[in-house]
């Protein structure tokens, strides 16, 4: 049976930001339904010939994979693919006409040919495709069409969030695809990123979709080998230039080679547009740093914090800094009298949980002077996961999201326009904020933030003077 779908949509964007975003193909997984999860298969920028693999939803959960090839490319005019799947085939036309400088009006032609869908069986499946056909333009529509805010507190999260388990069911890869929006449509062009921990895992994955949207990256890591791999894979799928991937040595598991890290990106980079504090690790024993802190003190908190305060400076007031913590915070609260862990049995995951409770507070205080937000990504399936949690990992394995889900509002709070002067605190999970604190015991009073504040400073003012003087 031969079918074609033919719906048109108007968008309040120009028509260059429009093509742009359909340019590469596998953008399709953030705004059609049907589709499971798509990747471009050709390396580098989209062009003629490159092809891309679309996993689509069936029904009864089956999944089936489908093969694009980009038929033709005239920008910003026109999109042609062609799609071969089991059984059928795919011939998509998207056309782009600008009716203004800010409005376009996209035509979106879908020729399919179902061969295992005899005739007289046809009329049947007729309503099925218009709808799902329908869906995913409306879908398109909704991923060019930005909100005007973002979204309230809602209640059922905030009762979910203190009940815990209801809550955790949504941190697997469930919660993120019952989301109804999943795009990242608003270019970054000109824009300078920094992160920490981008080559493996959330941080990569996160690197990789903003290096699509056109913004100049800054590779911060303690491997150089690792972050030049990184680099190259960020420059195949989002076909950047190479000249906008910059690599910063640093382990920040030592706070001198943090401050130097930051002496080099102040000393190249003119400014910082968002710094994204994402490396973090959990350890099974105790042990400390050169430095004398405790490693995951250090890593999750002490670094995060110097970072944000050496780049300060080259921040302007539409500079983000996004850290990235996890829901396990939930289950500690501080222990401020024991910073280091060293009155009780080391428990990783107790030390990381408080650590990032910590850097919480540091940015819920630090709000006010600069767009501050916290994000945790769910139980993302990540090497990190699989090294610190290995029981967790094989158990859950299933359930939990790959790297790209879990980077979904990391990018988001990096890219969204409506969080433009936003500076309410707030934990923001899958684009939504929620409370910090919901069980008993975890909230700090205002004196012990205070104190937490004191401390902080005081831990890191050696490390901020080193730079100061050095830069004199």
């Amino acid at each position: 049976m031969k079918y074609t779908l033919h719906e048109k949509i108007i968008i309040n964007r120009p028509i260059e930001e429009c093509f742009s975003y359909l340019k590469d193909f596998s953008t399709i997984e953030q705004w059609d339904p049907g589709v499971y999860r798509s990747s471009k298969l050709t390396p580098g920028s989209p062009q003629v010939g490159a092809e891309y693999e679309v996993i689509l939803k069936l029904p009864a959960n089956k999944l089936s994979a489908m093969r694009y090839t980009q038929v033709a490319i005239d920008e910003p005019n026109q999109l042609i693919l062609q799609g071969q799947g089991d059984n059928f085939t795919a011939f998509d036309t998207l056309s782009f006409s600008a009716i203004d400088d800010a409005k376009t009006c996209i035509d979106y032609r879908a020729e399919l040919d179902l061969e295992w869908l005899q005739p007289p069986f046809a009329w049947m499946f007729k309503p099925l495709l218009n709808r799902l056909g329908k869906k995913a333009v409306s879908g398109l529509e909704q991923a060019l069409t930005n909100p005007s805010s973002p979204a309230d507190r809602r209640l059922k999260n905030d009762l979910c969030d203190k009940l815990i388990v209801p809550a955790t069911l949504s941190f697997g890869k469930r919660g993120y695809l019952s989301m109804p929006r999943k795009s990242h449509s608003n270019r970054m062009d000109g824009k300078v990123v920094a992160i920490t921990g981008p080559t493996a895992g959330i941080g990569l994955d996160a690197a990789c979709e903003l290096a699509r949207l056109g913004a100049t990256l800054i590779l911060i890591g303690r491997d150089t080998s690792k972050l030049q791999k990184a680099a190259k894979q960020i420059e195949d799928f989002s076909g950047c230039d190479p000249h906008a991937l910059r690599v910063i040595e640093a382990d920040i598991s030592s706070l001198q080679a943090t401050a130097a890290g930051a002496r080099k990106i102040v000393e190249t980079q003119p400014r910082i547009d968002v710094l994204i504090n994402n490396a973090g690790a959990l350890f099974s024993s105790r042990e400390d740093t050169e430095e004398g802190f405790e490693r995951a003190l250090a890593v999750n908190f002490l670094a995060p914090v110097l970072l944000s305060k050496l780049l300060q400076g080259h921040l302007n007031d539409a500079s983000r800094i996004i850290n990235v913590v996890s829901g396990g915070l939930y289950f500690q609260g501080l222990k401020l009298n024991d910073m280091q862990f060293l009155k009780e049995a080391y428990d990783g995951s107790k030390a990381y949980a408080r650590a990032k409770r910590a850097l919480v507070y540091m940015s819920q205080e630090s709000t006010a002077k600069t767009n501050y937000y916290t994000m945790h990504p769910g139980w993302a399936a990540t090497p990190g996961v699989a090294k610190s949690l290995p029981a967790f990992d094989r158990k859950l394995k299933n359930f939990m999201r790959d790297g790209r889900m879990g980077a979904d509002t990391m990018i988001w709070l990096a890219t969204a326009p409506e969080l433009k002067d936003y500076q309410e605190p707030q934990l923001w999970f899958d684009r939504h904020p929620h409370a910090y604190d919901v069980l008993p015991n975890t909230k700090a009073s205002a004196s012990e933030r205070q104190q937490l504040e004191r401390w902080t400073q005081q831990t890191l003012s050696p490390f901020e003077a080193s730079v100061t003087s050095e830069s004199i």
